[in-house]
């Protein structure tokens, strides 16, 4: 089954064929990043105007050299998002599901990060391989826990079948991407955060054990709490406390980058692997933006060798959002639409 997918929920606007929910046959993405490095984070019109020029020249690489007669399917992203973003991709699936009289399968955008560990790596090339630590030739199994974690959302779900998803808990705040991308405007980093961070916190980690501590200690605000919730202004707000008034110098920045990703991924490994103990887990899998935080992988696969559950990550460049994890969830969805009654939920969760 040959399904088209698009993804518009944000600053990415991504196209992609992918047969039977794993083989990427194509998959196109554009970003408005660059653009946006000026402002600091995302500016819905800016992004949105980007993607009505972007998704159609998109849509066209995506079926060269694929037969369109051949699409079985077409399947957009409705949410959760920005408005103005999800609008252009839903209405254009819309339209085309109409034009081309195929059917129309409505994609809920935090279920496809989850749904990205089940792509192929080796099915295009450039996308890349996993960690060899991280992943084996299997899919996750079932019951599986997933950790969706990007700069708009922090979830931790449980699964148990494709389409059976329980939500055990999530952000009360700012999510874990957010929280990056706010400390690092505060250090007077660029946009997005979460590789400036990585790379200031490495920077300090060099030629050190990775278990040394800085002088700076953050909050790991609610790692012990009795739930599944995460909280990250704490620590953010931790950041700009310390900072005020300081003339800080490479090494003070990267000190206090080492520490907030410590105390971010500490809290998200924690919480992650007590829920797949809980729940006798035969899986954990990770999506998200911040899913491509190389401390984050590292420190979930050291916590899982503890116990037997595999861990899988999508390869970084499938981490951000694409259309092929939204075709790849619509394919064991199978959620058909009728178009003419579908439309944008930008609040949309589980």
């Amino acid at each position: 089954m040959l399904i088209l997918g698009i993804e518009s929920t944000c600053d990415e606007t991504g196209v992609a064929v992918v047969e039977d929910g794993v083989k990427i046959r194509s998959n196109f993405i554009a970003s408005s990043v660059s653009k946006l490095a000026k402002y600091g984070g995302v500016v819905p019109e800016v992004v949105a105007r980007d993607q009505v020029k972007f998704i159609i020249p998109l849509i066209e690489e995506a079926l060269s050299g694929i037969d369109r007669d051949k699409i079985d399917a077409i399947a957009v992203s409705y949410g959760p998002g920005l408005v103005g973003s999800l609008l252009i991709g839903v209405e254009t699936a819309k339209t085309l599901a109409v034009a081309w009289k195929k059917p129309l399968i409505p994609v809920n955008h935090l279920k496809a990060h989850i749904y990205s560990n089940w792509l192929d790596s080796n099915s295009m090339h450039e996308i890349g391989s996993f960690e060899s630590k991280a992943r084996n030739s299997k899919k996750p199994q079932f019951p599986l826990v997933a950790l969706i974690v990007s700069g708009g959302h922090t979830d931790l779900v449980l699964m148990k079948d494709h389409g059976d998803f329980k939500l055990l808990g999530s952000t009360l705040d700012d999510a874990a991407g957010e929280a990056f991308d706010k400390v690092a405007r505060v250090l007077g980093l660029g946009f997005p955060g979460g590789p400036e961070i990585e790379q200031l916190a490495l920077r300090f980690a060099q030629g050190k054990p990775i278990s040394k501590k800085s002088a700076l200690s953050l909050p790991r605000s609610m790692m012990n709490s009795n739930d599944f919730n995460f909280s990250f202004s704490g620590i953010k707000t931790a950041v700009a406390n310390f900072v005020h008034g300081s003339q800080l110098t490479i090494h003070g920045k990267s000190v206090i980058a080492f520490e907030f990703q410590e105390a971010v991924c500490d809290v998200l490994v924690s919480k992650t692997i007590r829920a797949a103990k809980k729940f006798v887990a035969n899986s954990i899998v990770v999506g998200g933006g911040v899913s491509a935080n190389s401390r984050l992988r590292e420190m979930l696969i050291e916590k899982s060798t503890t116990f037997d559950v595999n861990v899988f990550f999508p390869p970084k460049n499938l981490s951000v959002d694409n259309g092929a994890m939204i075709a790849a969830a619509a394919f064991f969805e199978k959620k058909f639409s009728d178009p003419l009654k579908t439309v944008a939920n930008p609040l949309l969760h589980f």
